[in-house]
C-alpha cells in the first residue's frame, strides 16, 4: 500500500510537471455561420492515378465576433493513387488565403505574410462498399506553414495536424444522387508546451457534414451540404521574460451551408 501511495504521489508530481499555472485565464465563445462555393476538378487515368484541382470560398454570413465577411479561400492541387480495390493515397498542396477583420492594423493588412498560409498533406483511405453503401476511414497527416512573424513560445512556424475521417456514402438505384454523411476529428500533434492541455496534445476540432451529390450530366454534378463545426483553440499570450502567461479558451460553433460544382474527366 505504501508503494502504490508513493507511486501515485510521483505520478501526480509529474502531471503537475506539465500543468502549467497561467497568470490568467479567459474563456471567448463564438457563432458564425458561413456560405461555401467551390469547384472540384479531377482527371483520371485507367492506372489508378488521378489529378485532382479544387477552390472553395468561404464566407461568414454571421460571425459574433468579427461580423459578415470574407473569410478563406482555399485553393489546393493533389495527386491521388489506389493501388488496390480498397485502398487509396493522396498528397497535396494547399494554398490558404484568410480573409482580414475588423481588428487587423493597416500595416498587418499590407503584409501578405500575415493571410497567406501554405499547407502540404498525405493521407491514406480504407474502404468496403456494400450493395446500397460505401463505408470509408480516413486518415491525413498535414503540415500548415506560416511566414509571418511569431513568438515561438505561442504559436508555431509549422502546425502538424492528424485528421481522422470516417464516412458513409449511400447509393438510390435508378436515381442519379448520393447521400452522404461523414464525422471528422482534428487533433494536434506539435503545439506549443505553454499551449498544450494538461501537458497533454489534444482535440482542436470536431466536424460533421451531410450532403448530396447529385450527377447532372455524364461529368459533372453538384454537391449539396450542411456541415457543423466545433473547434476549440488556446490561444497563449507570453510577455517579456515570461513574467505574464495568459492563456484564452477559444470556442467557436460554426454552421455552414454550400455547394460545390464537381468535373470529372
Amino acid at each position: 500500500m505504501k508503494r502504490l501511495s508513493l507511486f501515485s504521489l510521483f505520478v501526480g508530481l509529474c502531471m503537475a510537471a506539465h500543468a502549467w499555472d497561467y497568470s490568467s485565464q479567459e474563456t471567448a465563445v463564438a457563432q458564425s455561420a458561413q456560405l461555401r462555393l467551390g469547384a472540384d476538378f479531377t482527371k483520371e487515368w485507367h492506372n489508378g492515378i488521378a489529378l485532382e484541382a479544387s477552390e472553395e470560398l468561404r464566407f461568414d454570413m454571421y460571425n459574433s465576433l468579427r461580423g459578415p465577411s470574407f473569410r478563406k479561400s482555399y485553393t489546393t492541387l493533389a495527386f491521388a493513387y489506389k493501388p488496390v480495390q480498397y485502398f487509396r493515397l493522396d498528397a497535396g498542396y494547399m494554398l490558404k488565403l484568410i480573409g482580414p477583420d475588423s481588428t487587423w492594423s493597416d500595416a498587418k493588412r499590407a503584409d501578405a505574410n500575415e493571410w497567406i498560409r501554405h499547407r502540404v498533406f498525405a493521407s491514406v483511405t480504407a474502404s468496403y462498399k456494400f450493395t446500397y453503401a460505401k463505408l470509408y476511414l480516413r486518415e491525413r497527416v498535414l503540415m500548415e506553414a506560416r511566414t509571418d512573424s511569431v513568438n515561438l513560445l505561442e504559436k508555431n512556424r509549422f502546425d502538424f495536424q492528424l485528421r481522422s475521417r470516417l464516412g458513409a456514402v449511400f447509393y438510390v438505384p435508378g436515381k442519379p444522387v448520393k447521400p452522404y454523411l461523414w464525422c471528422e476529428l482534428f487533433n494536434t500533434l506539435n503545439a506549443p508546451e505553454y499551449q498544450q492541455k494538461n501537458g497533454r496534445q489534444y482535440i482542436c476540432s470536431v466536424r460533421t457534414q451531410a450532403g448530396v451529390k447529385w450527377r447532372v450530366s455524364k461529368l459533372s454534378s453538384l454537391n449539396f451540404f450542411y456541415r457543423f463545426t466545433y473547434d476549440y483553440d488556446r490561444d497563449i499570450n507570453i510577455t517579456k521574460k515570461k513574467a505574464r502567461i495568459e492563456l484564452t479558451e477559444e470556442t467557436l460553433f460554426q454552421h455552414a451551408v454550400g455547394v460545390t460544382y464537381n468535373l470529372d474527366w
